[in-house]
């Protein structure tokens, strides 16, 4: 690739020629194959599409993978786009119903063998905004060319176009922040590396996604690889770097095998490599696998494990911008921030600054999760509500149940309840609420969650995940684990809960890294708003939401028991005593609390106490 009109002729021939639906009699059929499709059976769907296309001889309909198209609840996923007809969406698709639908291409008539909706009317979609997420669950992700016809790379001949200062300055007008945890602006991390002199400088990518639930930037890298290329290429311009890394963990396969072949792709076509686009701009990209560790996301520990040495924090200053990958300036940004720099060049930062809010413009992506009706991938435009999200675009907690909470932002983030439901999604009102934006989980919690439980559970994460090099969160994380096991096993005592908050306190502001800063959050904000669960469990010695085991009595209701025996022949240490056709007695004494006899008693006799 030359030239910029080179790439202009080659746009409009890849959406008049290539899989993009639009000739005339062509249909496409695009199936959702990132790893949630996969995982729910889409490859013996797409196998079998392509099976039987064939044995059809069905020459004019053409099936492409795709990333994730966003309701993982409902996947596996196909959708169908025809000439001059809505795309019709396709849901729980099996191999089976794959031939159901090929049958109504060929039949042209409805046979309702397989669920089918309009999922972008749904209420799922409605209120969100897709721009880090546009192309994902649309654009076949190993094919460059459907990248190029959606205006890819047109960005980064945009941006060669302009003097570096000049894209800086744009980036600084665009409000556009770190969509990695705090939020600092993009461009002003930018301005701080293009000054500094130096033989080589860096861009990476940070793709060492750990949060436990999140998955976004991993559905970015499976549904849209080029989009993260073509920013670093933009931001290799902007600082005067000619070499990018992409650290992503290893435990993503199929984002890995992706991005190996779009920077294939995107060299071959010189979009990577010597003298971009007559430019005189030379940048190349290589992948980096990161072996799990949650630290690694921290900057500085990535760069570290980049080196080849153990993934631990160090201290700043010196930032990164001044001495950072092998001592030489470098720019890190995430995924999903990096996702969105090529629209925001393409379109102007107006464009971008016309949604979200002052302070926050854009959007966000949230992996949203948990006790939710719909789980999956959601982009909405800052400002949106807790409550939009979870009830307009999630439906709620499933089976009635009643919400209790949200934790947002991951191990680092804090529970809010329902009181802050009409909290909008922005980094300030999230943090003086106790919480913090994070990457971008966002997990839904109900009636049956134990918030004390919740706070080890997050707390136990992190302990795990300590690189061990700072005393606060090495042995400040593991003092606050063992307080709270403590309290969830029935021996919390008053002044363990007064300890807890000491320390949860000491270890936030003592700590080397982002990790052990933010680790107590789950504690402090679960005991801002959650205390009288703890008290419950150290005065009253119950789980209100009858959760911890060590604080469960089981006991059998004779007015319900039918003496069906059942319960007794399931119980591992038989303390379950009766007869057939009489009500049945606990030993108290011998139950180990395992909780077979009440999942398995068909009458509700077995009661949670």
């Amino acid at each position: 690739m030359k030239t910029l009109e080179e790439l202009k002729k080659l746009r409009d021939e890849s959406i008049k020629n290539l899989d993009m639906g639009s000739k005339e009699d062509e249909v496409r059929i695009v199936v959702g194959m990132a790893t949630c499709g996969i995982s729910a059976g889409a490859k013996p769907v797409y196998d079998t599409l392509i099976k039987e296309i064939e044995a059809k001889n069905l020459s004019n309909v053409r099936i492409v993978q795709t990333g994730c198209i966003g309701m993982c609840t409902y996947e596996p996923i196909v959708e169908v786009y025809a000439p001059n007809k809505e795309k019709i969406t396709y849901t729980h698709v099996d191999a089976e119903k794959a031939k159901y639908i090929l049958d109504e291409l060929v039949e042209q008539e409805v046979v309702n063998k397989a669920e089918k909706t309009s999922l972008m009317d749904s209420e799922f979609y409605k209120k969100q905004k897709r721009v880090a997420l546009r192309n994902c669950g649309f654009i076949n992700p190993e094919n460059i060319y459907e990248y190029i016809a959606t205006d890819g790379y047109m960005a980064l001949g945009k941006a060669l176009s302009m003097t570096s200062d000049e894209v800086i300055t744009l980036m600084k007008n665009s409000g556009l922040r770190g969509r990695g945890g705090a939020g600092f602006p993009t461009g002003m991390k930018w301005s701080f590396a293009a000054p500094n002199k130096a033989d080589q400088k860096y861009i990476i990518c940070n793709a060492d996604e750990g949060d436990p639930g999140a998955f976004m930037d991993r559905s970015v890298l499976e549904g849209d690889p080029h989009a993260v290329l073509e920013a670093m290429a933009i931001a290799g311009y902007a600082i005067g770097a000619t070499k990018g890394f992409i650290y992503v963990r290893a435990e993503y396969p199929v984002a890995v095998h992706r991005l190996e072949i779009a920077i294939k792709q995107a060299r071959e076509l010189g979009l990577l490599g010597k003298n971009i686009f007559n430019s005189g701009f030379d940048f190349d990209i290589e992948t980096r696998l990161g072996a799990g560790a949650f630290v690694c996301g921290e900057e500085t520990a990535l760069m570290q494990s980049i080196e080849g040495k153990r993934g631990m924090s160090r201290v700043k200053p010196p930032f990164p911008a001044n001495k950072g990958l092998w001592g030489k300036p470098s720019v890190i940004n995430n995924v999903e921030t990096l996702a969105n720099i090529p629209q925001i060049v393409h379109n102007g930062p107006e464009w971008f600054k016309s949604f979200g809010t002052e302070k926050s413009a854009g959007t966000k992506v949230f992996a949203l999760g948990g006790k939710i009706t719909n789980t999956g991938l959601v982009e909405v435009p800052m400002g949106t509500t807790l409550r939009e999200v979870i009830y307009d675009i999630g439906g709620g907690c499933p089976n009635g149940k009643e919400f209790k909470a949200v934790q947002t932002g991951g191990p680092s983030g804090g529970c809010l309840t329902k009181d802050h439901l009409d909290t909008p999604i922005e980094y300030e009102t999230l943090m003086a609420v106790g919480s913090m934006m994070g990457s971008g989980g966002m997990i839904v919690m109900d009636e049956d969650n134990c918030m004390v439980d919740i706070a080890r559970f997050f707390l136990e994460f992190t302990v795990d995940e300590s690189c061990g090099k700072c005393t606060p969160c090495r042995v400040g994380t593991k003092r606050m684990l063992s307080i709270l096991e403590k309290i969830t096993s029935g021996n919390g005592t008053m002044e363990d809960l007064d300890e807890l908050e000491s320390l949860a306190q000491s270890v936030k502001d003592s700590s080397l890294c982002g990790l052990g800063q933010t680790a107590p959050n789950p504690v402090l904000s679960t005991l801002r708003y959650f205390k009288n669960e703890y008290i419950a469990h150290v005065v009253d010695k119950k789980c209100p939401a009858k959760h911890c085991k060590a604080l469960l009595t089981y006991e059998i209701n004779k007015d319900k028991c039918t003496g069906c025996t059942l319960c007794a022949r399931k119980c591992p240490v038989h303390c379950i005593d009766g007869t057939v056709k009489n009500p049945h007695v606990i030993n108290q004494e011998l139950c180990i609390k395992c909780g077979n006899c009440f999942s398995v008693c068909r009458f509700g006799a077995v009661e949670k106490n």
